[in-house]
């Protein structure tokens, strides 16, 4: 005995003024009574403070109470029972209440680190005391409005970016300092999460050989605890644009997928916020460097140098923002 659910789109992707269309399957070897089938949609902002990045008070509030962003129940049908075998029950839900507007209470699928905003779908066929209910929970994802979308062309936004040592909170390799290095190039400050973080870099100077080249985008999460906002910043992905020396002035383009579901726009709510960050970061060939090979990219070391700049993303109609 099973019971699945299927949704219209197989992408799961909806959006708050759109019903959430599909079946439940029910399979069984005999026939099943029951005293009626619901369907439910819930949406929440779970929240969690990682002890590890907090201090002592700060970790006596490790699971922060969830922000409930919706929840509602429809019935699809009343009590009577289903046939042996397959069985396809089709059902609608709507999200928002009609003749309203409450999608600004909506924000956009998420899965964070510290903090997760999920929406799912719970199907439950209640046979009364003496049974226990047979139930199935899908996650479906929510896009924001087309309505209230930005329309494009909506002019890119490019920074300048230059990294030398003065520019970087630690010293360098000793060999860097007395010929001097120098790096330069521009990338999306802001960009839709349809199109790619882009831009171009350019090693100018570098008296020591490059080890690497690589790119990461960070996700920046806040959580209000108490009266203070606690801060955690975490790697979504890195991307690595160059392996082993480069020649000098040659310019290597900048080109990186925002990662689906693990990015979302920019949330800068009361309670939580969620923002972004973009960090160029370069490795140098050093005997240090072989003796910690997986040393993190983020910690100050002699052999990294990096720059790293605020990343605003946003969702537009289509992904022409930073073309």
């Amino acid at each position: 005995m099973s019971v699945e659910l299927k949704l219209s789109r197989p992408n799961r992707v909806y959006r708050p003024s759109e019903p959430v269309q599909g079946k439940i399957l029910v399979t069984s070897p005999s026939p099943i009574a029951h005293q009626g089938i619901r369907v439910s949609v819930t949406g929440n902002v779970n929240l969690q403070v990682r002890g590890g990045s907090v201090g002592v008070i700060e970790s006596l509030y490790s699971m922060v109470k969830p922000i409930c962003i919706m929840t509602k129940t429809t019935e699809v049908t009343t009590s009577g029972k289903l046939t042996s075998g397959r069985t396809e029950i089709p059902f609608s839900i709507s999200l928002t209440s009609s003749g309203q507007d409450e999608s600004e209470g909506f924000f956009e699928t998420f899965h964070g680190a510290n903090i997760t905003i999920q929406y799912l779908l719970i199907a439950d066929i209640s046979r009364g005391y003496l049974h226990k209910s047979l139930c199935a929970t899908m996650e479906f994802i929510i896009e924001s409005e087309k309505a209230k979308l930005l329309d494009v062309p909506v002019s890119s936004e490019m920074i300048i970016f230059y990294i030398t040592q003065d520019t970087q909170r630690h010293h360098l390799l000793p060999e860097l300092l007395s010929g001097g290095f120098r790096v330069t190039g521009k990338i999306s400050s802001q960009c839709s999460l349809l199109d790619p973080i882009s831009g171009d870099l350019t090693v100018e100077v570098s008296p020591v050989p490059i080890h690497s080249l690589d790119i990461q985008l960070l996700r920046v999460e806040s959580i209000l605890v108490g009266e203070k906002f606690v801060t955690d910043t975490s790697v979504i992905q890195t991307t690595q644009i160059a392996d082993g020396d480069i020649d000098r002035c040659m310019t290597l383009p900048i080109y990186i997928i925002i990662p689906r579901l693990l990015a979302c726009p920019t949330v800068l709510a009361g309670p939580f916020s969620v923002e972004f960050q973009v960090s160029i970061v370069i490795s140098f060939q050093s005997e240090l460097a072989k003796q910690h090979p997986r040393a993190d990219l983020r910690a100050p070391k002699p052999w990294l140098a990096s720059e790293t700049i605020p990343l605003k993303l946003i969702r537009t109609k289509r992904g022409e923002l930073c073309s």
